[in-house]
């Protein structure tokens, strides 16, 4: 892979407007699937609020990936629950060189693509962002922005570095993982508890939930044991990372995460590949999880009520 090509952004919400926008932004040939925005970014645009800087895009939307047609790069940004659709999207826009980037949330994505599409196309990106689609067509990115870049069950190929620097040259700030699965648990130290707290604690937060000194210990603690799990399974997963990560997001304010947006919405939540999907990877290698395991039995008591009549 010498270039990026012919890119398709196929989950056109906020990671895939906003990251697939920074790539047409610099002159890659970039095209979305859009279904629910097709009309307004035809007629207005695409248009990105950032501190990095503010873009207002004319891309190419299109409302099926048989009208995109064969593509050398497809990045993946469908919510982890929509993930069979990809069954019937994928295959008109590969050719036999086609590379399959995920940005989903949770584990099991990149099993998911290599299982049907082939283990040598997949990698996956962990987006380290701060980012909400404010309007249909609006993307408003709020901090950071950083995508960890690995191959999935391998060491970093040429095509990584590649992407990685069309990346980099897109104002897209991107580091190559030597181990895509320690990365994955990396962000899990995050997710499972600020994406689940958020819900459980009733629609807070990541600034709400660190006011509160139960909330917060609570935050320490799921992240010691996520940490402690990741280590046991053999994953470079430093015990620093929870300061860090907790002093980072105190510079994101009144950040909502996008679990919470997807509950308060209406929208599925991503409950088994975000909570389940490594409680289950932890059982596997012998592990338990008890504090995560009653988070997750806590969203799906929240997500059942939220969706029952009556």
């Amino acid at each position: 892979m010498t270039g990026a090509g012919k890119i398709a952004i196929i989950g056109a919400g906020a990671v895939g407007c906003y990251y697939g926008g920074r790539l047409a932004q610099y002159g890659h040939d970039v095209h979305f699937l859009m279904r629910s925005d097709y009309e307004v970014v035809m007629s207005g645009g695409l248009h990105i609020t950032s501190p990095l800087g503010d873009a207002d895009l004319r891309v190419a939307a299109h409302r099926s990936t048989a009208e995109i047609g064969l593509c050398d790069l497809v990045i993946v940004s469908l919510k982890a629950t929509s993930n069979a659709a990809l069954m019937e999207l994928l295959p008109p826009l590969l050719h036999e060189g086609t590379v399959l980037v995920t940005l989903q949330n949770g584990l099991g994505n990149e099993e998911f693509l290599a299982k049907h599409f082939g283990a040598q196309r997949v990698l996956g990106g962990l987006c380290f962002v701060c980012i909400n689609r404010t309007a249909p067509g609006r993307i408003q990115h709020i901090a950071q922005g950083r995508i960890h870049l690995g191959e999935h069950l391998r060491l970093p190929q040429p095509r990584t570095h590649v992407i990685a620097e069309v990346l980099r040259q897109s104002n897209i700030d991107c580091v190559v993982e030597a181990s895509l699965a320690a990365a994955r648990w990396k962000k899990l130290v995050w997710n499972i508890p600020f994406n689940g707290l958020s819900i459980t604690a009733g629609g807070k937060n990541t600034a709400a939930i660190l006011a509160d000194p139960i909330l917060e210990m609570r935050v320490r603690s799921l992240m010691t044991e996520i940490t402690t799990t990741a280590r046991a399974m053999g994953h470079e997963v430093p015990f620093e990372l929870i300061d860090e990560m907790i002093e980072r997001t105190r510079t994101m304010t009144e950040y909502r995460p996008s679990s919470l947006i997807d509950f308060e919405t209406g929208h599925e939540v991503e409950i088994e590949s975000i909570w389940g999907a490594p409680i289950m990877q932890a059982a596997a290698a012998g592990h338990a999880m008890p504090l995560v395991t009653h988070l997750y039995e806590e969203l799906k008591v929240a997500t059942q009520r939220a969706t029952t009549p009556g």
